[in-house]
């Protein structure tokens, strides 16, 4: 599968370039839906690593319930304020679809692609403790996302409030769920695909995109003085790299 490759090199390309304008705040207003697109491309990967890694009947299903389970997901706590608490999103992330971001979707996928292999490497043999894992990994991504996209970009906006940068810990405790229950599902077809662990080069590419995810959110959470939210999720991503690169196969 050539796909992967080419994807990846362009999403890093367009990590690059992201990381010049954004750190410079040298990005033209004409070029935001390029963040869109950011997401869309580190989703992508994610699902063909899905495909790679259970094969095209199984990947492709994990990757559209991923998609679409979270798109509804989104959908219900934009417009009820269901599991995450009360927010509504705003133009500057469009293309929007019953009122939820396009991106969304794609930007799941990239959560609970990279969450999950950080997770398999520290407990290859699942169990409920991976499923764990995995939440914590996502949610420790959505402690830097979260406060940047409401504060800095203005992606959505909080009408509930708490006291981490105004947003409600139902919030966190929704993404931990919903990463939760994906990853039990990844686990279940694992299982039933007796499949087993490889430390390959795309495994380690999806681990490197958690980083650079968190690492660039964190850039943009410094420029604009958030430095709890940098401080939260860098230094446990770290930890949870750390362990997860000791402890993966060999």
């Amino acid at each position: 599968m050539k796909w992967d490759h080419r994807i990846y090199r362009l999403f890093i390309f367009w990590y690059i370039v992201g990381i010049i304008l954004l750190g410079f705040d040298i990005l033209p207003s004409w070029l935001e839906w390029a963040n869109a697109v950011f997401l869309i491309l580190a989703g992508t990967i994610g699902f063909l690593y899905f495909v790679r890694r259970f094969g095209k009947t199984y990947g492709i299903t994990i990757g559209l319930i991923i998609f679409f389970a979270t798109f509804i997901v989104e959908g219900a706590g934009a417009n009820s304020g269901f599991l995450f608490g009360s927010y509504d999103y705003t133009d500057r992330f469009a293309p929007n679809l019953f009122g939820v971001p396009i991106a969304i979707g794609f930007a799941w996928l990239m959560v609970v692609a990279t969450s999950h292999v950080l997770a398999r490497w520290i407990f290859p043999n699942g169990t409920i403790a991976y499923a764990v894992t995995g939440g914590i990994g996502a949610v420790i991504m959505d402690l830097i996302i979260d406060p940047v996209a409401y504060h800095i970009k203005g992606y959505w906006i909080w009408e509930d409030t708490g006291w981490y940068y105004g947003i409600p810990w139902t919030n966190f405790m929704g993404w931990f769920l919903i990463s939760f229950v994906l990853h039990l599902l990844i686990d279940f077809v694992m299982r039933r695909r007796s499949m087993t662990i490889d430390n390959d080069i795309h495994e380690r590419r999806l681990v490197l995109l958690y980083l650079l995810m968190i690492g660039m959110f964190a850039m943009l959470g410094a420029l604009g003085g958030l430095w709890l939210a940098v401080a939260a999720s860098v230094i446990p991503a770290v930890i949870l790299a750390v362990i997860a690169w000791n402890r993966k196969p060999s």
